[in-house]
């Protein structure tokens, strides 16, 4: 991507939600509770103060039917009050009967905010978190959430909040989802997770199907087709990265694996900025928007030769230009794995974010973002879609994240691959390295909104038809 991030107590461009705008806020009618289903949650905190250092929402998911619950099916919402409009929020999962691996946490901003909520901490499962069978439950998972900039945070009027619940039992101020529909507790008033301004399950919507789809059939990154065909691989100077680095087109190379053609992004380093080696490629043209984004992105967690341990960056995602700070026409998509940690984190971690906007300098942020602490090393099927109503990502034919509206896209943008290194902190040696992200294919479809099956049958279909380049997709 081409913003440099700037590095504070964890992530800052990370887990910052949306500014709120003033709100007159008006009685509503409570909505009655949702119907006795096959999911329950229970709710505990071991964080019972007013005021806390940050907040402690810990839970079980059980399942109180007759059939088999795929985990990665639910989805569970903890209501809370931000501290201040601007306030951004990062999720952690401290421990968890089935592992912290398989649990994601987003922040959303409700549509109608209330005394005693505005956002919300929405609990996912990756497949990795398995399945719950009639009468079992997820076990104990030990969730905390804290404001960005760790200030203390208020906690008592949060609207899922319960300082004397110290011990499990079923809490219906939250609620949980299966399969997209509502199973378990009331939301505020007016905040129906099913509401119809929340993301559904991926439909197509008339109009729109044209594609862009690159099998990355090229000989090397001289080859004039990669021009012809939209692209450009980047050596102009400047951020992300290593102020200093040099982003080298002789490191996109392009060979063979699988049967297939793939491109190759190698980032390299001897421990200082003049040898450190950063690689990007993008499109020239930046007329995309709505519609389906699909990559199969192999990423490493080693280097092919030198010491391990350096914060590398290994992206796919789509954005354009920030006119000016905090410009509300801009925006950005990202998948993002750091092999090695970075921006605070310790190892493995990988985050889609979509972005609002942000300011530079100093530093101000408003996106949404989902996380997964684990390895991704191999590869991996990555597809985010963009309709009318919201973003959502998927990792290898399950959903990771879906992102609200207000960060859809006002502009069109770029597709674009790059890897690079958050800074030399992680290894200090100066032995030389080198780290490969490799790339089988993108493919982009206007204005509708495929299921990662749909994209794999597309794909599919052209490479059985010998197409290895299409682009139909007008200038914006």
């Amino acid at each position: 991507m081409t913003i440099r991030r700037t590095p504070g107590r964890g992530r800052l461009a990370l887990a910052l939600s949306a500014l709120l705008g003033s709100a007159v806020l008006t009685a509503l009618p409570t909505q009655a509770s949702a119907a006795a289903g096959p999911v329950a949650v229970q709710y505990r905190t071991s964080a019972t103060g007013a005021t806390a250092d940050q907040s402690e929402p810990w839970l079980k998911v059980r399942n109180t039917g007759s059939s088999t619950v795929q985990l990665n099916q639910v989805k569970v919402r903890y209501y809370f009050k931000a501290d201040s409009a601007s306030a951004g929020y990062r999720f952690a999962c401290s421990w968890a009967v089935r592992g912290c691996a398989g649990i994601t946490g987003t922040f959303g901003t409700l549509a109608h905010p209330t005394a005693t909520a505005d956002r919300y901490l929405e609990i996912g499962f990756t497949s990795a978190a398995g399945t719950l069978a009639p009468g079992t439950d997820t076990g104990d998972m030990q969730l905390r959430f804290y404001q960005a900039n760790w200030q203390t945070l208020r906690q008592s009027d949060d609207y899922s909040f319960n300082g004397g619940q110290t011990s499990y039992a079923d809490w219906n101020k939250v609620t949980a989802q299966l399969s997209g529909a509502t199973v378990w507790g009331t939301a505020p008033a007016g905040n129906d997770p099913t509401d119809p301004t929340d993301p559904t399950d991926p439909t197509d919507p008339p109009g729109g199907g044209q594609t862009l789809f690159d099998d990355f059939s090229y000989t090397s990154h001289t080859d004039p087709a990669i021009a012809a065909h939209g692209w450009n691989i980047r050596s102009n100077s400047g951020g992300p990265g290593v102020p200093g680095a040099t982003w080298d087109p002789s490191k996109v190379t392009f060979t063979a694996s699988g049967g297939n053609s793939v491109m190759n992004l190698e980032t390299s380093t001897a421990g200082t900025a003049d040898s450190t080696r950063q690689t990007e490629i993008l499109t020239q043209a930046t007329k995309f928007r709505n519609g389906t984004y699909a990559a199969r992105v192999k990423f490493s967690d080693a280097p092919k030769a030198g010491p391990d341990g350096d914060h590398l960056v290994q992206t796919f995602f789509t954005i354009n230009d920030l006119k000016a700070p905090m410009a509300d026409d801009y925006a950005e998509y990202d998948f993002e794995y750091l092999p090695n940690g970075g921006w605070g984190e310790p190892s493995n971690i990988l985050y889609t974010t979509s972005w609002e906007t942000y300011n530079p300098d100093p530093w101000q942020a408003v996106n949404q973002h989902s996380e997964a602490r684990q390895s991704y090393a191999g590869w991996h099927d990555l597809v985010v879609t963009i309709d009318n109503s919201a973003i959502t990502y998927y990792i290898d034919g399950q959903l990771f994240g879906t992102h609200d509206a207000q960060y859809l896209p006002e502009r069109p943008m770029s597709i674009n691959f790059n890897q690079w290194l958050i800074d030399l902190a992680g290894q200090t040696s100066t032995t030389a390295r080198a780290y490969d992200q490799q790339v089988d294919y993108v493919l982009h479809v206007k204005d509708q909104v495929l299921t990662p099956a749909q994209v794999a049958a597309k794909v599919a279909a052209y490479r059985s038809a010998g197409k290895a380049f299409v682009d139909e997709v007008p200038a914006s």
